[in-house]
């Protein structure tokens, strides 16, 4: 299964654990999110004062985000708002926070894990490793790379971008007074964790400092507010693309369906390949802005005859 959705959930309620894998001694953690079949996880990490670790590598591409504190790595410091992106076994060198630290640690592919190296695994694709401190030394721009664009009042910095799947790790922010009336939804699962300050969404309430959730594809969200302006932490898995709407009701199936609908008008092709037998997708594409489209004869044909998928050879 993949992670669940958790929405809201304030971890500063939540008390530590104490981290006795290897790698990990003299550090605590508290679990946001977790994908129980592979092991996928996003983590709040307290190192403790004087915690050290060796050069190591992990066998899962991993994250990292500095909240509070300061970080020895090799050479450099990673002080707050310091995000480094790890592809899987590349080796990171020694690790020490003599004065502690808390930082956010997402292990993407599989459990948290960590090997004694001080050199890359053959395979690692270190070409895709990041670091760069988020609050310096990457700009702000409108959030309107992101289509259809939200309410202005969002601005993003892109921290990692991977330009297979279009998964992005960004930095956001609201400002203060921010509002968005309307209803949106995602293809991709969205997490976010609050820097600082609070927003509320009609359907989960208000999401103060500290605040976090994990939500998967087709979840609606919004109306939003936000007062007094917030800074978060965010990434998606996929390519982001907002779909609006404004019916609050509307379950995470129907939004699913919408989606597909709106992919047969635009790529129907593409539509028909996903459509076909063997592929476990929507069939049906309702959609909420054009209801007339159920007669289309096109569409009328779509759900009676979805396609066959190809295969080579004779007929």
């Amino acid at each position: 299964m993949a992670r669940p959705h958790i929405e809201p959930y304030v971890e500063l309620d939540k008390p530590y654990k104490k981290f006795d894998l290897p790698g990990f001694k003299g550090s605590e953690y508290k679990v946001l999110s977790l994908d129980v079949d592979t092991g996928a996880c996003t983590l709040k990490i307290r190192l403790k004062n004087g915690y050290k670790r060796k050069p190591g590598l992990s066998y899962s591409d991993m994250e990292v985000f500095v909240l509070e504190g300061r970080v020895k790595v090799g050479s450099e410091v990673w002080t707050r708002g310091h995000y480094a992106f790890v592809p899987a076994g590349m080796a990171l060198a020694a690790m020490s926070a003599p004065q502690g630290a808390e930082i956010l640690l997402m292990f993407n592919d599989s459990e948290p894990s960590y090997t004694e190296s001080d050199r890359d695994h053959s395979l690692a694709l270190t070409a895709a490793s990041t670091s760069l401190n988020s609050y310096a030394d990457a700009p702000w721009v409108p959030g309107n790379i992101v289509q259809p664009a939200a309410s202005a009042g969002v601005m993003i910095k892109i921290l990692h971008y991977d330009p297979l799947t279009e998964a992005i790790s960004f930095l956001y922010c609201m400002t203060p007074e921010f509002m968005q009336d309307n209803i949106s939804y995602h293809d991709c699962c969205e997490e976010s964790y609050h820097i600082w300050g609070t927003s509320w969404m009609m359907q989960f309430g208000e999401l103060p400092t500290g605040g976090y959730f994990w939500r998967p594809p087709y979840i609606n969200h919004g109306a939003f507010r936000c007062p007094q302006g917030t800074i978060a932490f965010g990434r998606t898995d996929s390519k982001i693309h907002n779909y609006f709407h404004f019916n609050p009701w509307s379950s995470q199936a129907e939004n699913t369906q919408r989606a597909a609908a709106m992919l047969y008008r635009q790529r129907p092709m593409l539509f028909d390949w996903v459509a076909g037998d063997g592929h476990n997708h929507p069939h049906g594409p309702p959609d909420f802005e054009h209801s007339h489209y159920h007669d289309d004869a096109q569409v009328r044909h779509l759900h009676n005859h979805a396609p066959k998928p190809l295969r080579s050879g004779k007929n």
